[in-house]
């Protein structure tokens, strides 16, 4: 297989170029000028220098390829640039659709990586692909987004382009740019205060996802959704699993009064200095109200997704990180 890779160089993107040249596969990569290259060292990636809106370049990225894997996005809550979210993930998503239309009578597969967040706050209920989002409001400019890219995702496979739609949860690894920091400050044991212990969250491992996205390459079908988790548990049951691990000590849990108002102090620090602040109205929103539970039996069934189980998932983190140092 050829296979073309948008976001080659980010965290998901890189695992995946790597995981198809160990197949024997050919990766093509788009990255940008500025891009960070180096999880991308000692590979073989044929890189292609451009935006992600840029059709000239993803044209030249697409010549003769089997396969796109969408990943490129601008993932981030807060403060952000909301017109270059926006940019990035929904006109940019258009672009690699419309470009994969224009090069060739017969398109490449689109493999598409969304996420679960497409199906809002689902008030504690655990849901699957067939559940239509009752949240009417966003809770970010990064829920926004995700969700307008899905609609024209959605759009284009009901015309027929072959695109298939992978919806992970939390995406974890020992190189993990989000979650991954808050583990290695766990582990050092410096992490004394962790909010919202009771908040549920999915997971799923960076190499199982990748490995789903071969799959979804392989055997997925034309405009189908498929759900990426291992499982969910709490951030308080997270945390006792790394301890098991580590013997570090589980983080106390603040009082969420005291959370509430140091993420409203902060955010109106950031908005006055142009700063995205590590807690802020929005992130505390995340923490406390704001909930996406899912079932992924389809992507076992169809797929024949075998993820690694969620406790695996975090005791397999803490040691590579542990013995990295």
């Amino acid at each position: 297989m050829k296979a073309f890779v948008t976001g080659a160089s980010g965290f998901t993107g890189s695992h995946l170029v790597k995981a198809l040249e160990r197949r024997g596969d050919s990766v093509v990569g788009l990255v940008r000028q500025s891009s960070n290259l180096s999880r991308l060292a000692d590979t073989n990636v044929q890189l292609v220098f451009g935006d992600i809106t840029d059709h000239r370049a993803l044209e030249i990225a697409m010549a003769g390829v089997d396969t796109v894997f969408h990943l490129a996005a601008l993932v981030d809550l807060g403060l952000v640039d909301e017109a270059e979210m926006e940019r990035v993930n929904v006109a940019g998503t258009q672009a690699v659709l419309e470009t994969a239309q224009e090069i060739s009578a017969q398109p490449p597969k689109i493999v598409y990586c969304s996420t679960i967040g497409v199906f809002g706050h689902t008030q504690g209920q655990t849901v699957d692909e067939t559940f239509q989002r009752t949240q009417t409001d966003f809770s970010s400019a990064y829920d926004r987004t995700k969700y307008q890219a899905q609609q024209l995702v959605d759009q284009a496979a009901q015309q027929g382009l072959s695109v298939v739609s992978l919806l992970p949860a939390g995406i974890l690894g020992p190189d993990d740019p989000h979650f991954g920091p808050v583990i290695q400050l766990f582990l050092s044991g410096r992490l004394m205060f962790w909010p919202g212990g009771d908040r549920v969250t999915g997971v799923v491992h960076v190499d199982d996802l990748v490995n789903a996205m071969i799959l979804a390459a392989e055997r997925g079908r034309l405009g189908e959704h498929y759900i990426l988790s291992a499982g969910d548990l709490t951030t308080q049951k997270m945390f006792e699993i790394l301890s098991q691990e580590t013997n570090r000590p589980v983080p106390i849990e603040p009082p969420q009064f005291l959370v509430r108002l140091v993420g409203d102090l902060l955010d109106l620090i950031g908005r006055l200095f142009n700063w995205n602040p590590p807690l802020s109205r929005e992130r505390v929103h995340y923490i406390y109200d704001r909930c996406v539970r899912v079932d992924a039996s389809k992507a076992r069934e169809s797929l024949g997704w075998r993820p690694r189980s969620v406790e695996t998932t975090l005791r397999e983190i803490a040691r590579e990180i542990q013995a990295a140092k």
